[in-house]
């Protein structure tokens, strides 16, 4: 009897231990299963798997990692610290969760307590192990403020260790990249792929690299060879996206027909990976950079209806409200996106509340300004210059639009706050512009009445772009006509002189070109020298009569000085 009951308790024993291998392979595969959904970029699908592989295994700290992973990349923090404390009291996979918890602090700026984390969790590791340090490696990356080397000593470590891990190679390639090392990037990648075939991402990635040099058409090619591979892999439509934007932007005589194509290509990047909020912010981002607000307006208000109170929501109805003509909207989502404390903001946003607010100031024909209001929209796009300063580069064609309808004031605020980065790429024109809005809203104005802060400005910026462009002789023209507003008449006759020099230097041609300012210039030097040095004052006089005999500003005070 007792026999049979022992030999009944080794069935049951053995039953239970292949049940057990069975759910652990299982939920092995599963976790694979939902590795391979996050990197074809199918966050949702991929949280559903991990969310039944966590309620089926509580105890599996892989799969919260995992889960908290995805939170982070769709900035939802408080979901992925709930997801990564769970996991860390879990009997399996515990560790990866304190790699979880060290990005956050990472993204803290907290660089000291996440080491600690990764060192704490990189102690433990046999020396096959690597998943660890690709996911400590990826943690440096994906931080708010990436840390590419920290990234490639991690990783090289590890491949130190194993060689001929596929994925260490593929995160080496992320992290050279990252850290503009194409050639090493390249071979990292090549390697990977050429390890394990599966991993489609490495060969998409050599596509990316030529993306990243312009050329476009090999990019193209290497990513349709990815097609052939997985049609149905859904990153690399996206990165088919990217590509004819970046080309439609570099080859303006292409550029309708390249957008068209991102366009379809980044739709077709959505249906193969799921339309969540957070992937519609992600379409809502490349239609801002394809310039498609109508398509952004309908997206926004798609948003909308999904979510109701996600605040990001409301960049996107600003945005589009504004480039869609209703400045009211754009002021109003803006306004309200931009004063509330938990978001985060970019410099864009502050530069759409800006240029609705200026918009609203100058009313319907451009020149009916509300000061008040115009002095609310430069403070907003000065501060996205601050935030970032790259932003002036679009300022350019705001800017000559008001100097078009000459609207000089408002034309002169934005060129002002266009010349704070001397790098912008239309700095020397931005200064032009600059000078000559402040030089013509003072022009003909009296003393009391001028703005001598603006002129001083403008006096300034002729100089800037003396500094970039020494032969440029409309600047000392321009200083002199400012000086002389300013009754600085000794400047005002060096910059006449110099104006005049340059001119008769470049022969008859450029002398007969310029003959009205050469005048101009002639007969503003006489008079300063009139009360002081009448043969002076004569000698002037009588080059501008030589140019243009009949100048009876020159005539009449030579009788006088007689």
């Amino acid at each position: 009897m007792k026999k049979i009951i022992k030999f009944s308790n080794m069935n049951t024993l053995k039953i239970f231990s292949i049940a057990l291998l069975t759910s652990a392979t299982v939920h092995a595969q599963d976790i694979e299963l939902a590795k391979k959904a996050i990197d074809a970029e199918q966050y949702e699908k991929a949280k559903s798997m991990l969310k039944s592989i966590i309620q089926a295994k509580p105890s599996n700290g892989k799969a919260s990692f995992l889960l908290g992973t995805i939170y982070l990349k769709q900035n939802i923090e408080d979901s992925a610290a709930v997801a990564f404390q769970k996991g860390l009291s879990a009997s399996e996979g515990a560790k990866f969760n304190a790699i979880g918890l060290g990005q956050m602090d990472l993204d803290k700026g907290d660089a000291t307590a996440a080491k600690s984390k990764f060192d704490m969790v990189a102690k433990d590791l046999k020396k096959k192990d690597f998943e660890e340090y690709v996911y400590i490696a990826k943690a440096y990356m994906n931080a708010e403020k990436p840390n590419f080397k920290s990234a490639i000593e991690v990783l090289l470590k590890a491949k130190t260790l194993n060689p001929n891990a596929a994925e260490v190679q593929l995160a080496l390639g992320d992290a050279y990249y990252g850290d503009k090392n194409q050639n090493e990037a390249y071979a990292s990648y090549r390697s990977a792929y050429s390890i394990d075939a599966s991993l489609i991402r490495a060969k998409m990635q050599l596509g990316v690299l030529l993306k990243g040099a312009k050329a476009y058409t090999e990019a193209i090619k290497a990513f349709d060879e990815v097609i052939k591979i997985d049609s149905n892999y859904g990153p690399v439509y996206r990165e088919l996206a990217e590509t004819y934007y970046l080309w439609g932007n570099n080859e303006p005589k292409k550029y309708t027909e390249n957008i068209s194509k991102a366009l379809g290509y980044y739709e077709k990047y959505m249906s193969m990976t799921d339309y969540s909020l957070t992937s519609r912010m992600r379409h809502a981002d490349f239609l801002i950079l394809a310039k498609d607000y109508k398509a952004l307006e309908v997206e926004a208000n798609q948003m909308k209806q999904l979510d109701k109170v996600n605040p990001r929501i409301l960049r996107y109805l600003g945005y589009s409200a504004y480039e869609n003509g209703n400045t009211d909207a754009a002021i109003t989502a803006l306004t309200d996106f931009t004063t509330r404390g938990t978001n985060k903001l970019i410099a864009r946003d502050y530069l759409y509340l800006g240029l609705a607010k200026l918009k609203k100031a100058t009313g319907v024909d451009g020149k009916t300004v509300d000061t008040n209001l115009l002095s609310a929209a430069s403070a907003d796009i000065r501060k996205a210059v601050e935030l970032e300063p790259t932003m002036v580069n679009e300022l350019n064609e705001v800017g000559k639009k008001y100097f078009t309808l000459k609207s000089y004031k408002v034309a002169a605020s934005i060129f002002e706050i266009a010349i704070s980065n001397p790098n912008s790429k239309n700095y020397l024109e931005d200064n032009v512009y600059f000078g000559l809005c402040s030089y013509t809203e003072n022009k003909g104005k009296d003393a009391t009445t001028i703005d001598k802060v603006s002129l001083g400005k403008a006096d300034v910026a002729m100089d800037n772009v003396l500094v970039a462009n020494p032969n440029y002789q409309e600047a000392y023209l321009y200083k002199a006509r400012i000086n002389n507003i300013l009754d600085l008449d000794e400047k005002m006759a060096i910059n006449y002189q110099k104006f005049i020099d340059m001119v008769l230097a470049k022969g008859n041609e450029e002398v007969t070109k310029n003959k009205k300012k050469i005048t101009e210039s002639y007969n503003a030097i006489a008079a300063y020298y009139a009360n002081t040095d009448k043969a002076k004052a004569k000698e002037f006089f009588n080059k501008t009569l030589a140019l243009e005999p009949t100048d009876s500003y020159a005539l009449e005070s030579l009788k006088i000085l007689k």
